[in-house]
């Protein structure tokens, strides 16, 4: 279940916790550990689907889809500022987008229901240098993937789904560096 790998579902709404629904994950992959380990799963049931058209906001505000990225590789991060997993590989992630230059794109979408006005305060005091704001106060990419918090999302250069990532993972570590080669980026 994707919930129980990623730690993280929904955010609380005044009439409780929504579901994700659950994602179609193959078994294995998945690492146990306490705090400052990562618990994920590699999915590849959705290879070949095309990115959703759903639009959020990009880090001026102006509107954005995932095929504003096309021509390149793209990695979408799904999190949320209050969903512990999602914060822990945010610096890993945002050393990735460093790393990445022009050969693929690295976005972190968040799902917070506040939208900008957690999100900028949190980007700012997190000090990430690569990674932008964008928000998706709406869960339409959330959404759309059926999944949970956190969930990466690996498209080729036409926008279609490689691979997913459905909880936290060290985007500096051999698994990753592994799945990114894999997918060529």
């Amino acid at each position: 279940m994707a919930g129980s790998v990623a730690g993280c579902d929904r955010e609380k709404q005044s009439g409780g916790q929504a579901g994700a629904g659950e994602a179609n994950i193959s078994p294995g992959q998945a690492k146990d550990g306490g705090l400052g380990h990562f618990q994920h799963q590699v999915d590849r049931s959705q290879k070949g689907k095309t990115a959703p058209t759903v639009a959020f906001r990009g880090p001026d505000d102006a509107e954005v889809t995932l095929a504003s990225f096309r021509g390149k590789p793209l990695l979408v991060n799904l999190w949320a500022t209050w969903c512990a997993p999602c914060v822990a590989e945010m610096p890993t992630l945002d050393a990735l987008a460093a790393k990445s230059g022009e050969r693929m794109a690295v976005i972190a979408v968040a799902q917070d229901l506040q939208g900008a006005e957690v999100v900028d305060p949190w980007f700012q005091k997190a000090g990430l240098k690569a990674l932008q704001p964008y928000i998706d106060p709406q869960n339409g990419l959330l959404d759309a993937a059926n999944s949970a918090l956190p969930t990466s999302i690996y498209y080729d250069a036409e926008g279609r789904e490689i691979w997913r990532v459905v909880g936290a993972i060290d985007w500096q570590g051999s698994e990753a560096r592994a799945l990114l080669a894999e997918a060529g980026g």
